[in-house]
């Protein structure tokens, strides 16, 4: 990676050799972060506690390690990028596999007591050179700790942490992040007991991650772009948020709203691949999606992911319980099958690990569907259709609970006024004066938070990274908004990919994060 390169050249003495002076973050500060001992070393400076672990630099330091922390654990190697080379062993035979591959593109390997099914919960952190630091996002794994951030569903701000929680962990980051002497930004990751109030830092990631860019896009604070000013020695109150255009970037987003990513997987283009999700990352890209409710925005989330399928749809996947227990790419469906089936939430929990609060949510979307699918399109009322469109029912979904067709159910639903409602992403909760042309549409509101002019050019975005489908086909559609913009047409985006350009909102006129569907570019 650039930091590995950047590190090997400072060991070099080239930086000296040449008189280059290093912007923002020092490099100690990255040895710190990726060198898992020194890191363990320099939390436990503060009195903070890291995951019980050890790094060894052989396969038989690794099986020693092992055997003090007891079996099972997780092996990971060190200045590695998504995960690469980690996993569970649970015998000294499985450790000594992994061991081997992880050695092979690394010098250090990190051997941790496991902490699977503890929850995974992450602070996004900014810090200047003048020790002003703030917290951007924080966000929480739906899936358990053991499934690697970039593989794991995972909602913001966070949604089961209570209030002590939430601020012992906000206040650790600060802690830490002024300890390590990072400038610009950084992510850390906690894992946190689900029985106590028991947490240890899983890491420290001293850089822009992809979950800098989720983070970014679901608050609507352009992170890269103030990490970029305070590496050229800026202040943080210094630098305009350029979203309220009054107030600081010195302050911390508020959102009155619910994102949540989900993870496309490309398994299936694949032969001989195993589906099984875990430690390391196997997902192509990924989709973000906004909503008012959990509901609403995990069955946006869904059919993001994939057009073929319509939300959190019992019918796709059988009930498995070695799925539930050992998650694939799938195993949402399995859920929602279980569901289906009748699995209590305790039951589901011991099988899945995810917390109580997410499977509450989900079984009210399947207990929905079951009072859909006792309607008819005639018995079909205003109350009933609003209620299914505030849990993130699309129309399709409708019409096949009710018998009915898409075009009927949106007819129905324009005749008795439910229609979803524009709202804004103005990072400050509306707590503040703020115009912007960051949207999403919801049905739970009661008011559009802005006015609509007539005359504008859509252009429709290429959705999610997939194998054959990627950041060629945003370029495009860029290229088209400047094109627009230079002819001196109004422009308005819509896609939902938050590794994307296109979804910059200072690249459009109005820029729609939501789903690319015929409804929601027909209601847009």
């Amino acid at each position: 990676t650039a930091l590995n390169c950047g590190v090997s050249l400072n060991e070099a003495g080239v930086f000296e050799k040449y008189n280059v002076k290093i912007l923002g973050t020092p490099i100690q500060a990255i040895i710190d972060t990726e060198d898992r001992k020194v890191f363990a070393e320099r939390v436990n400076e503060i009195g903070e506690k890291v995951a019980p672990s050890c790094a060894v630099n052989s396969v038989q330091e690794a099986l020693d390690a092992a055997e003090k922390l007891g079996y099972p654990v997780l092996a990971r190697a060190a200045f590695s990028l998504g995960g690469l080379g980690s996993g569970f062993a649970n015998t000294a035979e499985e450790l000594r596999v992994l061991a081997t591959q992880a050695l092979a593109h690394s010098s250090q390997l990190i051997v941790d007591k496991s902490l699977k099914g503890w929850k995974e919960v992450e602070y996004e952190v900014v810090r200047d050179a003048y020790d002003n630091c703030i917290t951007v996002c924080n966000m929480e794994n739906v899936d358990p700790l053991g499934i690697h951030t970039g593989e794991s569903i995972v909602v913001a701000p966070s949604q089961t942490l209570s209030n002590l929680e939430y601020n012992k962990l906000r206040s650790t980051a600060l802690k830490v992040i002024r300890h390590l002497g990072i400038v610009g930004e950084c992510n850390i990751q906690y894992a946190v007991s689900p029985t106590s109030n028991e947490f240890y830092i899983i890491e420290v990631n001293a850089r822009l991650s992809r979950s800098s860019a989720l983070a970014s896009k679901a608050t609507g604070y352009p992170l890269a772009y103030v990490a970029a000013k305070l590496s050229l020695g800026l202040r943080l109150p210094d630098i305009r948020n350029s979203v309220t255009g009054s107030t600081t970037a010195c302050f911390e987003p508020s959102l009155d709203y619910c994102v949540v990513k989900i993870p496309r997987w490309d398994l299936a283009k694949f032969a001989r691949v195993c589906s099984k999700i875990g430690s390391s990352m196997k997902s192509v890209g990924e989709v973000m999606s906004i909503g008012r409710c959990f509901e609403e925005a995990f069955q946006k989330a869904l059919r993001m992911v994939d057009e073929n399928i319509k939300g959190f749809d019992p019918s796709i996947r059988p009930v498995d319980d070695a799925e539930l227990e050992a998650p694939t790419d799938k195993r949402t469906f399995v859920l929602a099958a279980a569901f289906s089936a009748g699995y209590t939430i305790d039951r589901l929990y011991e099988l899945t690990k995810i917390d109580r609060w997410f499977l509450h949510k989900m079984r009210n979307i399947i207990e929905f569907q079951s009072i859909l699918e006792s309607l008819n399109q005639g018995t079909l009322s205003r109350d009933l259709l609003l209620q299914a469109k505030q849990l993130g029912f699309c129309d399709t979904q409708i019409a096949t609970f009710v018998k009915s067709t898409e075009l009927a159910v949106r007819k129905f639903r324009e005749e008795v006024k439910v229609l979803p409602f524009v709202k804004q992403i103005d990072t400050v909760a509306a707590e503040w004066p703020a115009m912007t042309n960051y949207l999403y549409l919801t049905y739970n509101g009661s008011a559009h938070d802005i006015a609509f002019n007539r005359g504008s050019t859509m252009v429709i975005g290429s959705g999610v990274y997939r194998i054959g489908s990627s950041v060629e086909f945003d370029w495009c559609a860029v290229g088209c908004l400047r094109e627009l913009r230079r002819l001196g047409r109004k422009t308005i985006m819509v896609n939902y990919n938050p590794e994307t350009v296109s979804t910059d909102y200072d690249m459009v006129d109005r820029l729609y994060f939501e789903e690319i569907s015929f409804e929601v570019v027909m209601d847009i």
